[in-house]
């Protein structure tokens, strides 16, 4: 095997790794949409300015974000699901600024920016992530 297909090969292989655990995180948060909709609502009035979200409301909004994850996690249409995914979470992390600024008192928060980074790497690299449900070749 060239050094060339060795790298594809364990490109491939990190960049479903990166997949995987962005779709996790992703998936429990819009679980949470479900499991617990008053938290959903605190949410997005605290971080978005959106108040009075109603169970109704989440629910469909997780509905929404589940369909995403799992096109995401399948490898489908990557343009615009891993791109929908970088925006999504980057609307995220930037929501929280406030809290980078009280850093020791909010350390959990910063656990979004290499996540954040993890998802930029994913829709920058789409092309070479071959392990999709609608991919032609495995690697």
């Amino acid at each position: 095997m060239t050094d060339s297909a060795q790298l594809q090969k364990k490109l491939a292989w990190s960049l479903l790794a990166l997949r995987l655990g962005v779709f996790i995180v992703m998936f429990v948060w819009a679980l949470d949409k479900f499991v617990n909709p008053s938290h959903t609502a605190v949410v997005f009035e605290n971080f978005y300015g959106i108040g009075d979200l109603s169970a109704n409301l989440a629910a469909v909004l997780g509905g929404l974000q589940i369909a995403l994850c799992f096109a995401f996690v399948l490898g489908l249409w990557k343009t615009l699901t891993y791109g929908l995914i970088f925006v999504l979470h980057g609307v995220s992390t930037l929501s929280s600024m406030p809290y980078y600024f009280d850093a020791f008192n909010n350390l959990l928060f910063f656990a979004a920016w290499p996540m954040w980074a993890a998802c930029f790497v994913l829709f920058y690299l789409r092309g070479y992530d071959r392990f999709t449900l609608l991919s032609k070749t495995a690697v």
